[in-house]
């Protein structure tokens, strides 16, 4: 009875959740349609982003349901051969394909890490963690240092997992981080870091971006309440207009929110962030998956902070699809409880 009163009230968290995130995504959606009517603007792009987010994530809750093991697998293996699809360095940082490699690797590791730990036999475990090493390894091969760091984070995070007792507070630890990082992307447009250390940063970042974003502010800083119309950020920065290659976006997707969506928009960006770890603090699966995920997600947050991954739908799908697989329900039993849960035997004690 004991058992089916959790069941029942786990059940009933997951339906919150998932009532939440259909609020936000529509939320999302609707806004950029307000936006779009009330500037002229086109919304194809953020709708778009909103049905590979929808989408992927209900695959992941169907495949992570049938194959626990298997799905997450083949997804990291699909995200490592797209990534090395990408066009190269040579051409990447005028066409703002750095971020999208960055953030596909960074999702394979967090996938074959997550796979590792719903399988079952240890040499089936120890090689998907070897799959996750490879990939950070092909990230260093690739050149991007940018995705060497985040796999390397992700698969230390999931190593380190098993360690935390609560998953709602390793989960709050990344909400901070993301905001950490948004926050430094904002202060840096704003000119509001000390001289040396805004210096430094702007050196990695390179000018171009950093006025991208001071224009993205300014824009902002004009239509607080509905920004200047989704789409329309590359007709009204100067700096676009003076760029050899121009694509048109800010290169950060907070600040593209903020310029093209008014402050609303930056809001509901958050609030889907929120609500998928709000969904993984609620999943059926283990805390150390829950948390491996989290990490994934939260690191391709900070390089969409700084970068222009979200506007490829093989990386929102992606986010979608990884968020969905770990917060589904296997419909076998054959992922390992939690390390940390002691698992119910027939009658009335319970053994490690």
């Amino acid at each position: 009875m004991a058992s089916t009163a959790d069941a029942a009230a786990t059940g009933e968290r997951r339906s919150v959740a998932d009532a939440v995130g259909m609020v936000v995504l529509a939320a999302c959606a609707a806004w950029s349609l307000i936006t779009a009517a009330a500037h002229d603007g086109r919304p194809e792009g953020m709708l778009l982003a909103v049905l590979a987010v929808a989408a992927g994530y209900a695959s992941g809750r169907i495949l992570g349901a049938l194959l626990p093991v298997a799905a997450p697998c083949a997804g990291a293996v699909a995200g490592l051969g797209l990534a090395i699809a990408t066009p190269g360095p040579q051409i990447s940082l005028q066409l703002g394909h750095t971020g999208a490699t960055a953030a596909l690797l960074t999702l394979s590791c967090g996938a074959a890490c997550c796979a590792a730990w719903a399988a079952r036999p240890p040499a089936v475990r120890l090689a998907l963690r070897l799959l996750a090493a490879g990939i950070a390894g092909t990230a260093a091969l690739l050149g991007s240092t940018t995705a060497f760091v985040t796999c390397t984070g992700v698969l230390l995070c999931s190593l380190a997992a098993t360690r935390v007792r609560r998953r709602a507070l390793g989960l709050t630890g990344l909400a901070a981080a993301a905001a950490l990082v948004t926050g430094t992307t904002w202060a840096i447009g704003e000119h509001a870091l000390p001289g040396g250390l805004t210096a430094s940063l702007e050196g990695r970042l390179t000018e171009h971006r950093v006025l991208l974003w001071h224009d993205a502010l300014r824009m902002a800083r004009a239509h607080l309440e509905l920004g200047v119309g989704p789409g329309r950020y590359g007709e009204l920065s100067s700096t676009v207009a003076q760029s050899l290659l121009p694509d048109g976006k800010p290169h950060s997707a907070p600040l593209q929110q903020a310029a093209e969506q008014g402050l609303t928009g930056v809001a509901l960006l958050a609030a889907a962030f929120c609500w998928v770890l709000y969904a993984l603090s609620r999943s059926p699966r283990s805390t150390p998956i829950a948390l491996t995920a989290g990490s994934a997600l939260t690191a391709v947050a900070a390089i969409a902070s700084i970068g222009n991954a979200l506007s490829f739908m093989t990386v929102t799908a992606g986010a979608g699809l990884l968020a969905g697989l770990a917060t589904a329900r296997p419909l076998t039993a054959g992922e390992p409880d939690d390390p940390r849960t002691p698992v119910r035997r027939s009658g009335s004690r319970r053994e490690p």
